[in-house]
């Protein structure tokens, strides 16, 4: 599991994020023997389109969260669908207007917001709702709803025996400690749980219907749901370096004491799922 951008709501740039890094969400799954695997379209997903080989031809699957901005804003520039044999398919979820996520990408990526239409890339972006199961090779992606602002789903993607869970947005209950019975499901013993994790309490209490979790609400479900290692991520933008280094050390000492490993999640930081 390699992150690519781990940033919420907006990209940013400076000295004082360049350790974690200013993209938003992206992040990439690699087995052997498999096509890479995505989790969200942020500018995160420009570096990984970087490096991906020079003049070969693409094929993958992104399973997208929900089509805020910040989640498919790299998917003009992913550099791969200049190559006419390249190959990304993506799933989303439908909106509760009746359009599909082909509608609403189409209405996006197009004159006058961007030079040109999606569909005029060489490549082919084959965009399907999202499934409650979906089998790609080896992998098994399950998802299901999350409570965000508009429609967004959460991600749990199994390998054999190893599982990674994806919540990237997720509005943390109101009035009291609880889990969405989706969302609990989506994060029940698993692997690894890459969880929302924008906010202070004090953030919270200021922006609480605005879609988003504390860093302790992040540690605590973790925890009650049985996920070994908890990565935080959707960063406030307004979050530097050395914030989020306090935030995580005092969640990495929480989740100890909770039997949870907690850390930061970063750009550029590779994890293996065991």
């Amino acid at each position: 599991m390699t992150f690519h951008g781990v940033r919420g709501s907006t990209p940013c740039d400076g000295d004082d994020v360049a350790r974690y890094g200013g993209n938003t969400s992206c992040a990439s799954v690699a087995t052997d023997g498999e096509d890479p695997l995505l989790f969200d379209l942020g500018t995160g997903l420009r570096y990984f389109g970087l490096g991906c080989s020079r003049g070969e031809p693409f094929t993958g699957t992104a399973f997208v969260s929900h089509l805020h901005w910040d989640h498919v804003q790299g998917l003009p520039f992913f550099s791969p669908l200049l190559h006419e044999d390249s190959r990304l398919v993506v799933y989303a979820p439908a909106q509760d207007d009746g359009r599909s996520p082909a509608d609403v990408l189409a209405e996006t990526i197009c004159p006058p917001l961007f030079p040109i239409d999606l569909a005029d890339f060489p490549g082919t972006v084959d965009i399907r709702e999202a499934r409650p199961t979906v089998r790609v090779g080896g992998y098994v992606v399950d998802s299901a709803p999350v409570p965000h602002v508009g429609e967004t789903v959460g991600y749990r993607v199994g390998h054999g025996r190893r599982s990674v869970t994806y919540v990237s947005d997720h509005q943390q209950p109101h009035g009291g400690a609880r889990i969405d019975p989706a969302v609990r499901q989506l994060c029940d013993g698993v692997d690894l749980l890459i969880h929302d994790a924008q906010y202070t309490p004090a953030e919270f209490m200021a922006k609480r219907d605005w879609g988003h979790c504390t860093i302790e609400y992040a540690v605590w479900l973790a925890a009650q749901v049985g996920a070994r290692r908890l990565a935080l991520f959707h960063h406030d933008p307004s979050h530097d370096d050395d914030m989020i280094d306090c935030f995580t050390g005092r969640a990495a000492a929480c989740g100890a004491g909770m039997g949870v490993e907690v850390f930061a999640a970063a750009e550029g930081l590779t994890v293996d799922v065991e």
